[in-house]
């Protein structure tokens, strides 16, 4: 499956790099917009590409030799951002991108268990070799905590019934693959219109398993402080919750904040791209 990278045009307008520029890229992902900011800054300029998924810093360098003497990669979680970024000399940078979004490929090639469409082990761990996997936590946490993974990171509105139906069924037997959890929810949420019945849930569950809001809560103020003077941080969200998270830190920063409102996809994007109907991108300059 093909990635294509949401908003791409409106994040290099948005950033507006230069050649030369110093630029750090978070979420390296599949690296469309990586690739689009190293055509900006040229051979002169330097891009550090962070990923907490190896695989995706492994084909990016398989992919993109030409690329490899401006960017320097690094495995590891933006939630140390600064202490990545000064360890490798990426202090005043013109320009840092968080794309919150998970790649085509984590979904349809990664055997980790990210999406429901198809029946594979329930990990959901983007660093494959560190943490709890889903698993782990349908089948250990308490039946309280379930009901707050569920309703806080999902808001799914029958959080409690299906915290009670993950409960019963793992007496009996260990959850283990991703339809072993459908089977569970399908049995709770009937489908209604196009969202399928898992869909908040498993996103909950992912959000659980990877940390994701308080390590971006934590990454946010980092890449603030590494920006030069007129440095620019976009980011973008892809559910409420992330969202709520960039609008409250753009708020409270003494920065210009460059949108007022997010800019969203356009309707001819979203036709080729529906992951890109929930985007969001937020701009902040220091």
């Amino acid at each position: 499956m093909e990635h294509i990278s949401v908003l791409r045009e409106e994040v290099l307008h948005g950033l507006d790099p230069h050649v030369g520029d110093r630029i750090i890229d978070c979420t390296l992902g599949d690296g469309g917009h990586t690739r689009a900011i190293l055509e900006r800054v040229g051979s002169m300029g330097r891009l550090l590409a962070i990923d907490l998924d190896e695989q995706n810093i492994d084909l990016f360098k398989k992919d993109y030799l030409e690329t490899l003497s401006q960017v320097i990669f690094v495995h590891g979680n933006f939630s140390r951002l600064l202490d990545i970024a000064l360890a490798h000399e990426f202090n005043y940078v013109q320009g840092i991108l968080f794309d919150l979004g998970w790649s085509s490929r984590q979904f349809s090639e990664s055997g980790r268990g990210f999406s429901f469409m198809a029946d594979e082990p329930l990990d959901m761990r983007l660093d494959a070799y560190h943490g709890e996997t889903a698993a782990d936590v349908l089948n250990n946490r308490s039946l309280e905590d379930l009901g707050r993974i569920f309703r806080e990171y999902g808001e799914e509105p029958r959080w409690r019934e299906v915290a009670k139906a993950v409960q019963t069924r793992r007496k009996k037997c260990p959850f283990k693959t991703t339809g072993d959890f459908v089977e569970v929810v399908e049995s709770i949420i009937k489908r209604w219109g196009a969202l399928h019945p898992a869909t908040r849930v498993f996103q909950a569950l992912r959000v659980e398993v990877n940390n994701e809001l308080e390590n971006l809560q934590n990454a946010l103020p980092q890449a603030f402080e590494l920006l030069a003077h007129g440095g620019r941080l976009a980011v973008i969200s892809f559910h409420s919750l992330e969202d709520r998270i960039v609008k409250r830190f753009f708020k409270q920063c003494e920065g210009v904040i460059i949108t007022k409102k997010p800019i969203i996809a356009s309707r001819s994007e979203v036709l080729k791209n529906r992951r890109a109907r929930s985007a969001k991108l937020r701009i902040i300059q220091k």
